[in-house]
Formats: structure tokens, sequence, C-alpha cells
């Protein structure tokens, strides 16, 4: 009984990942997806591109080079943890979450196939960025163990992050009440070393930073990028790596679980005559 359980989750798993890969292709035909895509990069080049030639207070060392890979670590966890959170209303009202409730382990093949999707669409905005990454690029590590470790920080980020960002979404009922989960990304973001360097910050805040991907996302990007003597910026003069593998994967468990139980429980309110009403109320505002 076991094994055959087994064997249907991992049929989920794949039927997920095949499903994902055909969203990530539709979205990638939809001109209002492509711009989003483009737009959050083109925005860090604008300012990467404003801090040419200043260098971090007190050292001979790019600015630009310093903020870059806390953006590319921002950038793996915003993708993931709010991007799924707006689709989630969506495929309610679309009647999405309720064909998948009706496979076996539907929920299971549901996560893997959005994580495939906010990989795929992340993974090209960070593509994107290395334009404006060549500005400053004299200053950062660019060997085997860079783009090796910046590949298991992506990997590792898109399982800690996407199915929290679904368990997240299905709290909300409408497409825009998640916007709330962007707004406290934003706030999160103030106290996660993003921006400015989390020693500055107080101790309180500092903890607080630390119990959430964000931090340990960047942390690791510029582990990855910058030199070894940067690390002396950072709480305890260190990387810290296995720390940010163990808190990651944390995440990464509590989203595997919560994901699939909340999303169940979300649809056990689900039916046919529901979804025909979000319909209808989305055309009735004009969506």
């Amino acid at each position: 009984m076991t094994t055959t359980t087994n064997e249907q989750r991992w049929v989920a798993v794949r039927a997920g990942l095949v499903r994902g890969w055909l969203e990530t292709k539709q979205s990638f035909r939809e001109p209002g997806d492509v711009l989003w895509y483009f737009l959050m990069p083109a925005i860090f080049a604008v300012v990467l591109l404003f801090m040419r030639g200043n260098t971090v207070p007190g050292m001979n060392f790019e600015l630009g080079a310093m903020v870059l890979p806390s953006i590319v670590g921002m950038s793996i966890g915003f993708g993931g943890m709010t991007g799924p959170a707006g689709t989630i209303a969506t495929d309610r009202e679309d009647g999405t979450l309720l064909r998948a409730k009706a496979t076996p382990n539907g929920m299971i093949g549901y996560m893997f196939g959005k994580i495939v999707l906010f990989g795929a669409t992340t993974l090209m905005s960070l593509a994107l960025l290395v334009i404006p990454g060549f500005t400053v690029a004299g200053d950062l590590r660019f060997d085997a163990r860079t783009w090796v470790l910046l590949a298991v920080i992506f990997v590792v980020g898109m399982l800690a992050t996407v199915p929290i960002g679904i368990a997240l979404g299905s709290l909300f009922k409408t497409a825009q009440q998640t916007g709330l989960l962007m707004l406290g990304s934003m706030v999160l973001l103030t106290v996660s070393g993003i921006f400015y360097p989390i020693t500055a910050l107080p101790v309180w805040l500092q903890w607080l930073g630390q119990a959430f991907p964000y931090y340990w996302l960047g942390l690791g990007a510029r582990s990855a990028l910058l030199p070894a003597e940067m690390a002396a910026a950072e709480i305890g003069g260190s990387w810290r790596t296995l720390e940010m593998f163990g808190v990651l994967g944390v995440w990464i468990v509590l989203g595997l679980i919560l994901a699939p139980i909340v999303l169940r429980r979300m649809t056990r309110r689900a039916s046919g005559a529901a979804v025909a009403a979000a319909r209808d109320r989305v055309m009735a505002q004009g969506w």
C-alpha cells in the first residue's frame, strides 16, 4: 500500500513538472507577463548604472558590485514568494484548483508545477541582470565556485519560497488581497540586509531578518559573488554557508508539508457553483 502511494506521488510530481513547463511556455507568450519580467531588471539596471564610479564608504570597492549580489538574492526570494501567491486566487476562480483536487495527489502536482513555472520566470529575470552586472563586474568573483554556488542557491531558494508563497496565497480570498503579501515582503526586505548591511540594525531586527529566507538568499549570493574579505561586513564576519543551507532547508521542509495541506483545506470549500459565482463576480468588475 505504501509503495503504491509513493508511486502515485511520484506520478503527480512528474505531471506537475510537465504542467509547469507548459505554463512557462504559455507565460512567455503573454506580453503582459514578459513586460513584468523585463521591468524589474530594467529598474535595477538604471540603479546600477547610476552607481558606476562610486565606491563603498571607507573602501576601494565598487558600490554597485556590493549591491548586485543582494539584488540577485532578493530576486530569487521575491519571485518565489510573491509570484505564486498572486496566482492562487486566480486558479481558484477559474476552476484550476478544483480540477487538481479531483486527481490523485493533485495538490502535490500543482505545487511542483508552480515551482517549475516561477523558477523559470525568475531565472529569466536573473539572466537579464547579467547585462547591468557586467558594468560592475570588475570587483566581483566569476569563477567555477561562483556559478556552482549560485546554481545551488537558486534551486534551494525556489524550493524554500514557492511552496510557502502558495500556502500564504491560499489564505487570501481574492487576487487583489495578495498585494498584502507583497507589502509584507517589502517590509521584510528592509530588515534582511538587502539594501544595507544587516549589522547596522538593532540586534532584535537582525534576529527578525534572519528568521526569513530573504536574508539567507542575499547572504548566499554575496558569498558567491563577493571577495572573501567582504565577509567581514556580515554577522560574525563569516558567510555562514552551513547555517544558510540549514535555515533554507527548514523552510523547504515547512513549505513542502504545509502547501498541500493548506491547498486541500481551501479546495474543500470549493465547488462548481462557487467557481461560477467567482467568475461572474470577476466579470462584473470588468476584469
